[in-house]
């Protein structure tokens, strides 16, 4: 049977909004140069990703009893992804993000309605029974029962975005107990460098995967290897909002269907260069057949080395 992926996160209503260019300048009035309503957030996009590859998705979430939650409770519903771990809340999150005309975002996540609350554990429990991953987000509501969710037994993932080391406080659940840690290079030293850190203090660790925008992806295993994939971009670059979301989640649908790491690292980048070519790239998303042809058609340069 396909595997059973629990995802817990936010799933927000978004404003998608064309700009000229970064500074957006002062105007009382400005006419933007596109702009797209839809949802988003990291655990939409992750259960997309792994509904599209057949994968059976019990998302956790809190959705508000307001204008914006009923969008977001009508699009999942259309997704299939409207299940018993979709949980009301009085007010939902939302979000903006400005997109310039080279592609280049500013995300605006309001996240505030949901920061104090906490996700109810016998629900989230429950959801897990028979899964084969945990995908736990590093929003607020779910950082009390990671260390809960690690004694399941089940295989945790996570992506840390622009996490800044490996003493990051807030982080530190998700380090302590995760399988798979992904983040973005911004405040990072070089992949090898981080990933050796990480399986160094944090022992549950096996994989490490780092998103370096424009220099594609790595991917380190404690065994010691190091696999880099450079970026490829099938098209024009349009929005490179969730390019991230898309390399974690690509990773973890291949990673689970064939164990294959350089396989699956590819797939990710590949998927994370296409996407990028639409103006809602979460709501872009290709099929396990539809990307194995792009690999195949543009292939990424893969390199696998040593991180140790």
């Amino acid at each position: 049977m396909s595997p059973i992926v629990l995802v817990a996160g936010a799933v927000s209503l978004y404003a998608t909004v064309g700009v000229r260019d970064f500074p957006v300048a002062y105007a009382s009035r400005s006419k933007p140069s596109w702009v797209e309503f839809g949802c988003s957030g990291v655990a939409l996009s992750v259960s997309r990703v792994q509904a599209a590859f057949g994968h059976r998705v019990r998302l956790c979430t809190l959705v508000g009893d307001d204008s914006a939650g009923t969008a977001v409770r009508d699009d999942l519903a259309r997704l299939g992804l409207l299940g018993p771990g979709v949980l009301r809340t009085p007010v939902s999150t939302t979000g903006v993000v400005l997109v310039n005309e080279q592609g280049r975002r500013m995300g605006l996540p309001y996240l505030s309605p949901i920061d104090h609350e906490v996700y109810p554990w016998d629900v989230l429990e429950a959801q897990a029974s028979g899964a084969d991953l945990l995908v736990l987000t590093n929003i607020r509501p779910i950082r009390p029962l990671v260390g809960r969710a690690a004694r399941l037994g089940v295989p945790i993932a996570v992506d840390l975005h622009q996490i800044d080391g490996p003493d990051n406080e807030y982080n530190r659940p998700w380090l302590e107990h995760a399988s798979v840690v992904f983040a973005s290079h911004e405040r990072l030293p070089e992949p090898g460098v981080w990933a050796g850190e990480v399986f160094r203090r944090f022992p549950r660790c096996g994989v490490v995967g780092v998103g370096m925008a424009e220099r594609g992806a790595a991917v380190a295993l404690r065994d010691g290897r190091l696999i880099r994939v450079d970026a490829v971009v099938p098209g024009r670059v349009v929005n490179t909002s969730g390019a991230g979301d898309a390399l974690f989640s690509t990773f973890l649908a291949v990673w689970l269907r064939t164990g294959d790491p350089v396989a699956a690292l590819r797939s990710g980048v590949v998927h994370a260069g296409w996407k990028i070519g639409f103006r809602r790239p979460s709501a872009a998303t290709l099929r396990p057949g539809e990307l194995a042809a792009l690999c195949e058609a543009d292939p990424p340069r893969v390199v696998v080395g040593r991180w140790d």
